[in-house]
């Protein structure tokens, strides 16, 4: 029997639009140091996780956002590392505030507070982004989704080879419905977690890509000023999916974060 201590917990939360495989190229690496578990979000294809079954079974794709974070959080393995893409990273970041015991340390990758723009909050996308998604996504989700796959990469040092991926993981899977997609688009529409922010002090590691078209990296600036216990990696040439622009970089970072020695 080895005597090789257990590999922590590291779990996945993706984004809008793109399911759990979004992660898959950065999987080798990050399962060298870690237990990987990925979550998918209620009406998105089901990662092989037990966690994920017990988590979100009974949701569908029009649970509210934190209907879907207090289950997502009620299912974390005690002293995880949890770490969330885009969307995912606003649900992630609404976990740590409900349940900081049960969260040991956070990964924020493309994050941003709120996604739209609001009368006291500029580094954000403009409401007519959103709608012109809505209605994309009404009248034909697949071909909004190969859009998204193009918007998310742009400015991306590796945008043809990243598009690549994610359009033959688009093809490959199960594509969420206009239903479960409209009600993440209003989720992001909706979602303000500034007043939260102070109140969530599990160290926190904030990936960006230098580049991201949709998170505007003032965003992250933003977080890493106002988090408690923040460090941000900006990532030189990535646009909104760092972990596909550098995977082993992007292992790497949260390998040191999450292997760091708690303060004395």
């Amino acid at each position: 029997m080895s005597d090789a201590p257990a590999k922590p917990d590291l779990v996945l939360i993706h984004g809008w639009g793109l399911g759990s495989a979004a992660w898959d190229p950065a999987l080798a690496p990050l399962e060298q140091r870690f237990r990987v578990r990925r979550l998918a979000l209620p009406g998105y294809d089901r990662a092989d996780s037990g966690v994920n079954e017990r988590s979100s079974q009974f949701l569908d794709g029009k649970a509210s956002f934190i209907e879907t974070a207090t289950a997502l959080t009620d299912s974390l393995p005690a002293g995880a590392c949890l770490c969330g893409w885009s969307l995912g990273s606003m649900l992630a970041l609404q976990m740590a505030a409900l349940a900081p015991q049960r969260v040991a340390r956070l990964i924020l990758v493309g994050s941003t507070p709120s996604f739209m723009q609001r009368a006291d909050w500029q580094p954000a996308q403009p409401p007519a982004l959103l709608d012109s998604f809505r209605d994309a996504v009404t009248a034909d989700a697949g071909a909004t989704l190969q859009r998204f796959v193009a918007v998310l990469n742009q400015g991306d040092s590796q945008a043809r080879a990243n598009g690549r991926t994610l359009s033959r993981q688009l093809l490959a899977s199960r594509l969420p419905d206009a239903a479960t997609l409209l009600t993440g688009l209003g989720w992001l529409r909706d979602v303000d977690l500034r007043e939260q922010i102070a109140s969530v002090a599990t160290p926190t590691l904030l990936i960006h890509g230098e580049n991201d078209p949709l998170m505007p990296l003032a965003a992250a600036r933003w977080l890493h000023a106002k988090l408690p216990d923040s460090q941000l990696k900006v990532i030189a040439g990535a646009a909104h999916a760092p972990f596909l622009n550098d995977t082993e970089g992007f292992a790497k970072l949260i390998g040191d974060h999450c292997h760091a020695s708690a303060p004395a």
